[in-house]
């Protein structure tokens, strides 16, 4: 009602004064920051890859520096999802605006992926933060997660021994 319905009340100054200093803060590493966490993102998924039966969703260089997207064949990306925190990864099956529900990525069956396939993703999101060595544990903890369930999992004991043909 101030101002006659004009004006929504008093500026909150102290946290536009914050919000202009983080921009600047940002925008003047950004280069910089976008290289490192090129870096660290070409690693992870390199790392990654070398997981028998892994797909990269998404162009591997035309991509967001901190942005990493797998379909893992023969699990579950919720199953997945429980093993990784259980380590300490935060990671999500799909985009931020679908969280929450257990269907697969309309993206990710739009570019091709077939149901059984995206609903084993993985999107994982780093940040100039990040070190190597977190890279390092990530990879590792994928690679553990993904075994173990491979390793319980009567689809992938179908796709390894033939019953089933492997899609990726």
């Amino acid at each position: 009602a101030q101002e006659r319905g004009r004006r929504a009340g008093t500026e909150n100054v102290p946290a536009i004064a914050g919000m202009a200093a983080a921009l600047e803060e940002a925008c003047a590493h950004l280069t910089e920051n976008a290289v490192r966490v090129s870096a660290l993102r070409d690693r992870l998924m390199a790392g990654l890859s070398e997981i028998p039966h892994s797909v990269l969703n998404g162009d591997p260089a035309k991509r967001l520096p901190g942005n990493v997207n797998f379909c893992f064949e023969g699990i579950e990306g919720e199953s997945l999802l429980l093993l990784l925190d259980d380590k300490g990864v935060c990671a999500s099956s799909g985009s931020a605006c679908t969280s929450g529900s257990l269907d697969p990525s309309h993206v990710l069956l739009a570019i091709g992926r077939p149901h059984e396939i995206a609903h084993g993703s993985l999107r994982l999101t780093i940040s100039e933060e990040t070190t190597e060595e977190e890279i390092e544990y990530l990879i590792e903890a994928v690679r553990d997660a993904v075994s173990y369930l491979r390793s319980m999992s009567p689809v992938w004991r179908d796709l390894e021994s033939g019953k089933a043909p492997h899609i990726i």
